[in-house]
């Protein structure tokens, strides 16, 4: 099992790029179901969870290849199995998104009730009520969703989710792309991540407006064509990197950063005392001093993202006076705290909420990393703390980051991953 060792102390220095973004990669891919024919995918990135949806597409009958310029194509053929099974389902929650597209195009679906990252419970309850809001019979049985159509085809609903959901919000609308009729879904997730997939799909001959909003308005069509397609750039690891670059109080470059997509992160390090300016191309990021206190409150898109909570902990555990922060999202989200502790840092955690008081240094230590977020935050962790920082179980941070540890040795990291 691979790990990486980091040695903390120099300040990062120079441009990176960002890659794909993964969370908009796995449900463009899932749309190519949708329709037969020939598809592309372009800036995809090469994680293990962008694999496991390549091997679950071709559990089903798709042809699916990856090309050296960052492409992933696929042939989606007339006839396929509607099955996704645990074997593959298990080890990412994210596959849930082949649901939508499934029952849309088939009429039927046998979808294994999804795994992933240890953070608390993520029900698919909103992804299940928007499909039988549009006509679909659904029953749970031996740990499988199992959905028929039985006019054959779904119909135009209005539906109001109960919680904002973004996969649940994307499996609603590439369902409702292929339904007879209107669509409305109201209190939708309005993450980047939903725009990105909408435009696929408007791109494949779909009619959908208002992604990005609340609202979504949905005219279904008969037939889709195929998908030709580049997903945008992902807003976490531009997020990691600035905070990286803040944290050892470096001067770094991400480029392919949207500051739309980060006006919450930007606003916080900018609070906390870090330089953060657009430039062309990208964001622009110069550390000064430790981190000043502050208050964060993660919450959906506008607001914090919970996938950057763990990230900006690291940082505020080495600043000045105390910061509170508030987990609003997922329970369960402060699994990296016991392991920042290892390193020396001073955090408490009272149910929703953590209170971060600034220490002089961290001391590397080995730490173990939970799930995805909380692998990046120890990484981070590694880039200040003094001595040796061995983080193990980085499988994790090959779900969601690709080749992390190799970006920021290029910005003067002393690090490097160890194989198994």
């Amino acid at each position: 099992m691979d790990k990486i060792l980091l040695e903390g102390g120099p300040a990062l220095r120079g441009e990176v790029r960002v890659s794909g973004a993964k969370n908009a990669a796995l449900p463009v891919l899932a749309a190519a179901l949708l329709a037969e024919g020939e598809h592309e995918v372009r800036n995809v990135p090469d994680l293990a969870d962008v694999r496991t949806m390549g091997r679950l597409l071709a559990s089903m009958g798709c042809e699916v290849g990856r090309d050296a310029d960052r492409a992933v194509r696929l042939r989606v053929p007339a006839l396929l199995k509607p099955e996704a099974t645990y074997d593959l389902v298990k080890t990412m929650r994210a596959s849930v998104v082949v649901l939508g597209p499934l029952v849309a195009r088939f009429g039927q679906a046998r979808v294994s009730l999804p795994g992933g990252c240890a953070i608390g419970a993520r029900p698919i309850d909103q992804h299940l009520k928007a499909l039988t809001a549009l006509g679909a019979d659904l029953a749970i049985q031996h740990g499988y969703v199992e959905a028929r159509v039985p006019r054959g085809r779904l119909r135009g609903a209005e539906f109001v989710f109960d919680v904002q959901t973004v996969t649940g919000t994307e499996n609603a609308i590439m369902a409702a792309a292929l339904a007879e009729g209107h669509t409305v879904l109201r209190n939708c997730a309005r993450e980047p991540e939903v725009a990105d997939l909408a435009a696929a799909l408007n791109a494949m001959g779909a009619r959908i407006e208002g992604a990005g909003r609340t609202e979504i308005h949905v005219e279904g069509v008969e037939r889709l064509r195929p998908l030709r397609h580049a997903v945008i750039p992902d807003r976490i690891e531009a997020g990691t990197l600035l905070v990286a670059g803040a944290l050892t109080g470096g001067d770094v470059t991400v480029l392919g950063a949207d500051p739309t997509h980060l006006a919450a992160l930007v606003e916080k390090l900018r609070e906390a005392g870090a330089q953060v300016d657009a430039v062309p191309g990208g964001l622009r990021v110069v550390g000064d001093g430790p981190a000043r206190p502050i208050q964060l409150r993660t919450a959906p898109h506008p607001g914090f993202p919970t996938d950057m909570q763990a990230q900006m902990m690291v940082l505020l555990a080495v600043g000045a006076g105390s910061s509170v922060i508030t987990e609003t999202i997922f329970e369960n989200r402060y699994m990296h705290v016991l392991e920042l502790r290892r390193l020396g840092a001073e955090v408490t955690v009272d149910g929703k909420t953590a209170v971060v008081k600034g220490v002089p240094a961290l001391s590397g230590a080995p730490v173990m990393a939970s799930d995805l977020r909380a692998s990046a935050a120890l990484v981070l962790a590694g880039l200040v703390a003094r001595g040796t920082t061995e983080v193990q179980r980085v499988y994790h941070l090959d779900r969601g980051y690709e080749r992390l540890e190799e970006k920021l040795m290029a910005l003067g990291a002393r690090a490097r991953r160890v194989k198994a």
